[in-house]
């Protein structure tokens, strides 16, 4: 008679162990493979590096877990969480509706518009000044939400792409007239001495396709470390890390306060 009981703490002390070890696993934050500087990109040592990475890092150390960086594919990158190939997505992702049907968020850590980047001597200032023109965006991003909701009647030609750095080259080489991304993205690529001749010249308005901000994507289940997370960034933003890695990386403070 005792032998059932014996079984069943031994299997509850396997459970209890196999908890704590997976409670102890690195966390695996999920950026995209496709390097989306000054955000995330691969430093000369082939080291993954940039604001929303070494945040990360920031974030596991205020948690007291160890983290690894872990890219996939952007496309993908919501599948791969809901999978579990990936714990959080840590990459610049906006909170919005949609999103929200499939997974959680955290609270939003940074804000920045779209922008409109097109060469020096194009005339634009509003909408209607795409008309005609041939405007490249990222797909599955705030970006190409907004110009399919907000855009549709400007006349512009939206073509998607997969990877933000395919719509930067094809600004360059001339296939596009412009292009939206996001600001400080924006910035970065223009400091890029091919891209010399090429200015912002707008900014997208506030839209409900911008969502709330960004924030670290997390499965609907996660409750737990949704809490410690966000916990986590309101001392990073607290004590001044969050400013100190944006004013390092993006020349701005862009992070979120309560």
């Amino acid at each position: 008679m005792t032998f059932p009981l014996k079984r069943t703490f031994a299997a509850a002390a396997l459970l209890g162990l196999a908890a704590t070890a997976q409670a102890n696993d690195p966390l695996k934050v999920g950026i995209s493979g496709e390097p989306y500087p000054p955000f995330t990109f691969k430093a000369a040592s082939g080291d993954w590096t940039g604001f929303e990475v070494d945040l990360a890092l920031a974030l596991c150390d205020a948690m007291g877990r160890d983290c690894e960086i872990t890219p996939t594919g952007w496309s993908g990158i919501i599948a791969s969480l809901n999978a579990e190939r990936i714990d959080m997505i840590m990459n610049s992702m906006s909170i919005t509706a949609k999103r929200q049907r499939v997974i959680d968020f955290t609270r939003p850590y940074y804000f920045t518009p779209g922008a409109y980047v097109a060469a020096d001597d194009r005339e634009m200032t509003s909408p209607e000044d795409l008309d005609g023109l041939v405007m490249g965006v990222q797909a599955a991003t705030t970006n190409a939400t907004y110009a399919r909701r907000a855009l549709r009647d400007s006349g512009v030609d939206i073509r998607i792409y997969n990877q933000a750095e395919q719509v930067n080259n094809d600004l360059l080489s001339g296939r596009l007239d412009v292009i939206l991304a996001d600001e400080i993205a924006m910035v970065q690529f223009l400091d890029r001495d091919e891209a010399e001749g090429f200015e912002i010249k707008a900014t997208a308005p506030r839209h409900e396709a911008y969502g709330e901000g960004v924030g670290i994507g997390l499965r609907q289940a996660d409750d737990e470390l949704e809490a410690s997370l966000n916990a986590a960034i309101a001392t990073v933003i607290d004590d001044g890390t969050c400013a100190s890695l944006s004013e390092q990386y993006l020349g701005t403070d862009v992070c979120v306060y309560d």
